[in-house]
């Protein structure tokens, strides 16, 4: 089990992470949100013990990502990751091995060849999607305890990624690993993990199972017999409202049936219920702890 506990840390002189707090267990896909210069990175790195935190704990079954043994565990795959002008698929692979003795070279390889990379081209010549592709193919052959994933996404065309999904979901499944993962790609992530964190203000806003949390939220599709404007909705509790002249989008937040029966008092001629998915409910969550609805 991967404990934080009240967490801390700065770059430079300003606080990325302040007071964060959070439990993550063994076998399941976390995703990691919020906007721009939130921290998700920065406690990526604090979590694979590339940073040390100010103040406040990491522990992984009581022991620090410092810990060798701990280490041997611990896979971090940046969102560049590092390889020198020399290296190739092959090389790399043989420099993890000394520290994960337990990677599997045959599985590096078969990923590698659905990614269609050979093992001693130079890496110099990779685009940024080939070298992505490369580091995944490592983390999934590796089989660590803990993976931690920094934009695992950018750079991989719609065959890769799925590749990659279904490759994760193996390892999670057969070996147990507890992976953390952030992306700028919500819709990837609502398809992909079982819970979430949202990182916001420095510090955990909200966390939790990701079909839970949207189910929260109700959203509608409204006609009018009428142009309609936002003022039209004042009395409604509404979370959001997107207007198109005699129709209308809205978003509520509570039991769909009581949604609805408000949303009726303004008789609409059609009314219907339409899925919300992550990324409304994680811009609905951080204009909510701003202030803006």
């Amino acid at each position: 089990m991967l404990c934080i506990d009240s967490l801390t840390h700065k770059l430079g002189n300003k606080t990325v992470l302040k007071d964060v707090s959070l439990t993550v267990h063994d076998s399941g896909i976390m995703g990691i949100v919020g906007i721009n210069g939130a921290g998700k990175t920065t406690l990526l790195r604090l979590l694979a013990g590339v940073y040390i935190p100010d103040s406040g704990s990491i522990t992984y079954d009581g022991q620090p990502p410092t810990d060798p043994k701990v280490r041997q565990g611990i896979f971090f795959l940046p969102d560049e990751p590092y390889y020198t002008a020399h290296s190739t698929p092959d090389s790399i692979f043989e420099f993890y091995k000394t520290f994960y003795p337990n990677a599997d070279k045959e599985q590096y390889h078969k990923i590698l060849k659905i990614y269609g990379i050979e093992g001693n081209e130079a890496m110099r010549n990779f685009s940024k999607g080939m070298r992505r592709q490369t580091f995944v193919a490592l983390a999934l052959a590796l089989k660590p305890r803990y993976l931690l994933l920094d934009e695992a996404f950018d750079g991989l065309d719609p065959l890769a990624r799925k590749v990659f999904k279904e490759h994760i979901a193996a390892l999670v499944d057969q070996s147990g690993t507890g992976v953390l993962i952030s992306s700028h790609s919500l819709r990837e992530l609502e398809d992909f993990c079982d819970s979430f964190v949202l990182i916001d203000d420095h510090t955990v806003k909200s966390y939790g199972d990701i079909s839970e949390h949207v189910e929260r939220l109700c959203k509608f599709e409204l006609a009018f017999t009428h142009t309609v404007t936002n003022e039209f909705f004042a009395d409604i509790p509404a979370c959001s409202v997107n207007v198109r002249g005699k129709f209308a989008t809205v978003v509520m937040e509570g039991e769909p049936e009581k949604c609805m029966e408000l949303l009726r008092s303004l008789s609409p001629v059609i009314m219907d219920q339409v899925a919300v998915d992550f990324e409304e409910a994680f811009i609905h969550d951080v204009n909510k702890d701003r202030g803006v609805l």
